[in-house]
């Protein structure tokens, strides 16, 4: 029986230590932190509401306890991601949930949810896309798209230029990049058709998709896995080793400098409010790349009861500020959230560094990246590495791929 030790606990990790334990291996899985999920984990925050007491009716709601917690009591809680997260019907982590029994309780885009998806564009909501737009979505969804030229070079030519940013710019969802047309246009049409197929293929877990993590641990510790938490590792040993970490941490775990890769920077804006019914489900920035998404309307019970959790990205480039992004992100809001400030009952600001997925420009794809196999009994696991899919779907087919190398 092989021994093979996995570091890091994401969905990556997870799908490479179920794989070798379903070929027969031993395996151990040390996760740094208390709760398995990486990116995906949604540990629940509590809303606090202020007595009379003090400064206004409603606190802003933060991941840490409430400092005033005399004059507080909890009434609910929000079950917020890093970021907007859902799952793909056509991708490979629908179909290795579904394989495995592990979908749980799931929900499409609800029919009502639809009518409340708007397009911004030159400053304005927009209900039906801009013809450009369209324009640029039907070219994205042929075959043989160039690898080697830019989205914009390439779609410029066939749609003209304005279609080619509103194309770029819608995305951005699936991207967290400030500038998609400079990236490989084969890159961008393939997550650009995905991103908006009809019927739209994203799906939520009910209760957040973080829950679904202790069932995918369960299901790992049935098949013999050792799971252990709050083990954080320093050092790898001499046997069959998969580092299922990001990137940067990977790099300084084994000391290569060659593990590098692209990837894009967003602001990110988590709001809980008062429920309205004039608040929108989705808001598609074709201006500069930002997406707002209402996850209440398809899932109620990740907020308190009466309230919507609203999580909202901008991608940023390098010099740009995380208020630069927020600022841009709440002028979206004020029309998609009608007097949101006055409702707010919860708020969180950050930033995501390199920690958004690859990017590939213009000659390079997914199989340029740093390779899994890295040699003497270790491979590399994460959305940064060889291996196809949008998103979180490089770390399931990179975790599942780590595992057979290590298993062959």
């Amino acid at each position: 029986m092989k021994q093979i030790t996995v570091i890091g606990g994401g969905l990556g990790g997870l799908a490479a230590a179920i794989t070798a334990a379903e070929g027969g291996a031993s395996v151990t899985l040390h996760e740094a932190h208390r709760t398995l999920g990486g990116r995906w984990r949604s540990t629940p925050v509590r809303k606090t509401v202020r007595s009379r007491a003090g400064r206004g009716p409603n606190a802003i709601g933060k991941r840490s306890a409430a400092s005033d917690s005399n004059a507080s009591k909890e009434s609910g809680v929000y079950r917020a991601h890093e970021g907007p997260h859902v799952i793909y019907r056509d991708g490979s982590i629908w179909a290795w949930l579904k394989e495995h029994g592990l979908l749980g309780g799931t929900c499409r885009v609800p029919l009502g949810a639809v009518a409340r998806f708007r397009f911004w564009h030159q400053g304005a909501l927009r209900v039906v896309p801009p013809f450009g737009f369209l324009q640029a979505l039907r070219v994205s969804g042929r075959k043989g798209v160039p690898v080697d030229q830019s989205f914009r070079e390439w779609a410029s030519k066939l749609v003209g230029d304005e279609a080619t940013e509103m194309g770029a710019s819608g995305s951005g969802v699936g991207l967290f990049y400030h500038d998609p047309g400079s990236l490989s246009a084969a890159f961008v049409a393939e997550r650009l058709s995905r991103v908006y197929s009809l019927p739209p293929a994203a799906s939520y877990r009910r209760g957040s998709w973080g829950e679904m993590f202790s069932e995918i641990g369960d299901y790992a510790r049935k098949l013999g896995v050792i799971i252990e938490l709050g083990s954080r590792v320093s050092a790898i040993g001499d046997g069959i080793t998969i580092v299922a970490t990001e990137l940067e941490s990977a790099r300084l775990l084994l000391g290569d400098n060659s593990l590098d890769w692209p990837s894009g920077r967003a602001a990110l804006l988590d709001l809980g409010v008062k429920r309205d019914h004039r608040d929108l489900f989705v808001v598609s920035d074709l201006d500069t790349c930002g997406w707002l998404e209402n996850f209440t309307l398809p899932d109620p019970t990740i907020a308190p009861p009466g309230e919507h959790l609203v999580q909202m990205q901008m991608p940023i480039d390098p010099e740009s500020s995380k208020a630069d992004g927020i600022a841009r992100l709440e002028t979206i809001a004020d029309r998609a959230l009608p007097e949101w400030r006055e409702r707010t009952t919860y708020r969180l600001e950050s930033v995501a560094n390199a920690r958004t997925g690859a990017v590939d420009f213009p000659g390079t794809s997914w199989r340029d990246r740093p390779a899994i196999d890295r040699g003497d009994g270790v491979y590399l696991v994460g959305d940064r590495v060889a291996a196809p899919g949008l998103l979180s779907e490089v770390s399931l087919n990179s975790g599942i791929r780590a595992a057979q190398l290590a298993l062959t």
